[in-house]
């Protein structure tokens, strides 16, 4: 693992990765996979001990994937744009708001139907929203909080509080400081 600044990217990254974006994992010298949800995809494949692709399923993960990209096409353009607005204090904030909110509204109904987004149990779809999901809440904390989002801020709330999402968030020293790789696995 190393932890990089992106605006100090360093040149052994840029070799591997020359479009430059973060995450990018290396595996071997001899697979480099610059998405997040390739580099999701590929570590299930080599180990998903929960079944959040639904192996027995065939269908699940084609359906899956096609509800992922529909988010990620969506609602990302729209949260981006939002954030923009909210930091310079735009005055069109509540127009944009509501590109998002056709986006959280969607959620909020299928979490009101089932404990996951996908389904009753936890899937593939669950942690690839969440990155995004989470930003969108830190855009603006107390308008989310005042929300009537309550099925949405508790899936959310329910993997933020976790000691698993404290685990995988921990921050490391800058690569670029000293260094040194930072290993981590199944310790």
């Amino acid at each position: 693992m190393r932890s990089i600044k992106l605006d100090n990217k360093p040149d052994e990254m840029l070799q591997v990765s020359p479009k430059g974006s973060v995450p990018v994992l290396v595996v071997e010298d001899s697979l480099v996979i610059e998405e997040s949800l390739e580099i999701m995809l590929w570590a299930l494949e080599q180990n998903d001990p929960d079944d959040l692709l639904w192996a027995d399923s065939p269908s699940a993960l084609p359906e899956m994937l096609t509800f992922i990209y529909e988010f990620e096409r969506t609602f990302t353009p729209a949260m981006n744009t939002f954030a923009c607005a909210k930091r310079y204090h735009e005055d069109n904030i509540n127009v944009l708001r509501a590109h998002c909110e056709a986006e959280l509204s969607k959620l909020e109904h299928r979490l009101s139907q089932h404990a996951f987004v996908f389904s009753e149990e936890e899937t593939l779809v669950d942690i690839a929203l969440l990155p995004f999901l989470r930003k969108y809440a830190r855009i603006d904390k107390q308008w989310f909080r005042n929300s009537s989002y309550l099925n949405l801020k508790n899936w959310l709330n329910g993997y933020i509080q976790s000691p698993l999402f404290s685990k995988v968030m921990k921050h490391y020293e800058l690569w670029t400081d000293n260094r040194i790789d930072q290993d981590f696995g199944p310790n």
